[in-house]
């Protein structure tokens, strides 16, 4: 008898679960009603909301590259960001006075509210282009999700991405964070399809990497995990195709403001060694004052203490906070579960490599920091889209986010009591970014009459919006008689004064979640 004969048969292991992929038409039709929700609310929170802290520096920072092909405010960011809001900002004729001297903040103040513009007209068209852009990364996740598993991996991927409040929040205005985030999620999906086709996917991917270069330094923590990802799978030839393309979209970004690149470095920049990268001197002056901020110490708060410097798991906690339960439950299965294939290099690896780094800084001030992980997470989700519990957790998940409609910035989940309590547990850009100005206004209506005082933290001028109000800490307390009107901010940060001020009020209304209205006797 045969060795042949006598071995045991090697069992098959079992096929894996088969996934009943919708048809191309319902999974068509299914993405485009996912968009389209999350559509409707980016452009209804856009259109609510008055400036947050941010928003008009960049907006300043972008008439002026407009209108001067200058770059000599907010070089702490490079231009591209500020272009893609310049496509709006285009059509808005914007007046600037070309003589305008000031800082960035003055600037940011000076057009929205002191040139003869409609800082709303202003504010909605530069937040338009963002959230063209943040939809277009929605189809990035869908289709790398769908790459990943298959479409039903992919639909409940890009549901938990439409859903996500802290994208619907941050997608609809006129920042930096999730252009960044997105683009360096597309140049990773475009090297997971470069490993079947790297002459036609890796210059694809340099041109994303290089676009989330320039838009936010930050992203640079990215550059070796993906160069590393490049490597393991194409030639050295191929490669540098790829980082040349990515070094040629920084650098036109900048020639297309100003083509003659003419910039004065800054005084007063801290020393670090950049100027070995291959990049403009304005983006190397850029880091420079990047990590001059790195050096300043900041306030953070976080359940319930404020705090000066920085906690290491600031952003955990925060995401833990202000992430909806079943996003969290299919964020941790699919994480686990793709651990052993190799999509984990391409999703998991940048997502862990970018929040390491992130939680090293030094600023406590928001999830937004990390939008990239409900980005990534979500297409790791899509590897457990087949479990039973997927459709109850993508439904958990949709329930929350439209519960909150339309105050997203505020949201937190159920189990830290919803966008009504997230004040208590963080501040800042989580909660109260100045984004709700003129809904006090409107809600300041029902109490005419009464004297008003007003602690407010955010880049809006009340003053605009009819809102009537001294400052309660420029007096002695006696004198604060009537209402009193604090940004949330503001009372997690209180000095003794305003403490003293609001612990002998009462509270009597709120406004979008994030500021409270006291009465004083």
């Amino acid at each position: 008898m045969s060795l042949a004969t006598i071995q045991r048969p090697v069992e098959a292991l079992p096929p894996p679960v088969p996934v009943r992929a919708p048809r191309r038409r319902l999974f068509a039709l299914a993405a485009a009603v996912l968009l389209a929700q999350m559509a409707i609310a980016m452009v209804t929170t856009a259109v609510t909301q008055t400036p947050t802290v941010d928003e008009p520096v960049y907006i300043g920072a972008t008439v002026v590259q407009l209108q001067q092909h200058s770059l000599r405010y907010n070089p702490e960011h490079p231009p591209l960001g500020k272009l893609i809001m310049a496509t709006g900002l285009a059509f808005a004729d914007v007046h600037l006075d070309p003589g305008f001297q000031g800082d960035q903040t003055e600037l940011g103040r000076h057009v929205l509210y002191e040139s003869g513009n409609d800082p709303g007209a202003l504010l909605l068209a530069a937040r338009l282009p963002m959230i063209v852009l943040t939809l277009l990364f929605g189809v990035v996740v869908l289709l790398f999700a769908r790459d990943v598993t298959n479409t039903s991996g992919g639909l409940v991927a890009l549901a938990l991405y439409t859903f996500s409040p802290d994208l619907i929040a941050h997608g609809s205005l006129a920042t930096l964070d999730v252009p960044a985030a997105g683009f360096l999620l597309t140049s990773a999906w475009l090297l997971w399809r470069a490993r079947t086709d790297p002459g036609l996917y890796l210059p694809l991917a340099g041109l994303a990497l290089g676009a989330a270069l320039a838009t936010k330094m930050n992203t640079l923590a990215a550059v070796p995990v993906l160069l590393f990802l490049a490597f393991w799978h194409a030639r050295v030839k191929a490669v540098l195709v790829m980082v040349l393309v990515a070094v040629a979209v920084v650098w036109a970004s900048y020639l297309a403001v100003d083509p003659l690149l003419r910039w004065e470095t800054p005084p007063g920049l801290p020393g670090a060694p950049v100027g070995l990268l291959p990049f403009p001197e304005p983006y190397l002056d850029g880091m420079r004052v990047q990590l001059g901020f790195e050096n300043r110490v900041w306030g953070g708060y976080l359940f319930g203490t404020h705090y000066e410097g920085s906690h290491w798991y600031y952003l955990p906690a925060a995401l833990l906070v202000k992430t909806p339960l079943g996003a969290l439950l299919l964020w941790a299965a699919g994480a686990v579960a793709m651990v052993e294939r190799p999509a984990a290099a391409y999703v998991l690896a940048p997502a862990a490599v970018l929040l390491l780094v992130a939680m090293t800084g030094n600023r406590d001030l928001g999830v937004r920091y990390a939008i990239f992980v409900p980005m990534f997470l979500a297409v790791a989700a899509a590897v457990v889209a087949h479990r039973r519990y997927a459709a109850l957790a993508v439904v958990a998940v949709a329930a929350s986010s439209l519960w909150t409609f339309p105050y997203y910035l505020p949201y937190s989940n159920e189990i830290f009591g919803g966008p009504s309590k997230t004040h208590l547990h963080l501040h800042d850009s989580n909660v109260d970014w100045g984004q709700d100005l003129g809904r006090l206004a409107e809600r300041l209506k029902r109490y005419s009459g009464e004297r008003k005082w007003l602690v407010y933290k955010g880049s809006g001028v009340p003053e605009h919006y009819g809102i009537s109000a001294a400052d309660p800490r420029e007096v002695p307390p006696d004198q604060v008689q009537g209402l009193l009107v604090v940004s949330n901010t503001a009372i997690a940060k209180a000095d003794d004064v305003l403490r003293a001020l609001i612990d002998t009020s009462t509270p009597i209304d709120v406004v979008g979640h994030s500021i409270t209205i006291f009465r004083r006797p």
